[in-house]
């Protein structure tokens, strides 16, 4: 059996990261080390990582495409619409929308530019 356990997300500031992850997914996560905090989301570890903290080397630095999301599933997807919206709205980029598959979510970006997407976990559509 296979499972996916842990996305790594990359951060240049592991502070800002763990202070917006904290707030918009309502638990605190554990540092792990200098540049590295992980945030157990239902059994998948979604680790923020700031090599510069940790001592390691940029290398030729993280290569996202704009859309590679990470996709965050949720009962409170009003909520964290909502949280998102006080802080200045500036991190959503579409409203909650239900999609032609089904799903029930909406698009943001971190304060690092990632993006990420939140659905409503009712609605997962899993390719079945």
């Amino acid at each position: 059996m296979l499972r996916l356990y842990r996305v790594i997300l990359p951060v240049k500031d592991i502070d800002q990261a763990v202070s917006f992850y904290s707030k918009v997914l309502g638990e605190d996560g554990m540092r792990v080390s200098p540049g590295r905090h992980y945030f157990d989301l239902g059994g998948t570890i979604l680790a923020c990582y700031d090599p510069k903290a940790d001592g390691d080397s940029l290398g030729a630095g993280w290569l996202l495409h704009e859309n590679q999301y990470v996709y965050i599933a949720t009962t409170a997807l009003e909520k964290i619409y909502k949280t998102l919206k006080t802080m200045d709205g500036q991190f959503i980029t579409s409203e909650i929308e239900t999609m032609p598959w089904g799903e029930t979510l909406f698009y943001a970006r971190d304060p690092f530019g990632n993006p990420i997407c939140f659905v409503d976990e009712r609605t997962i559509f899993m390719g079945k």
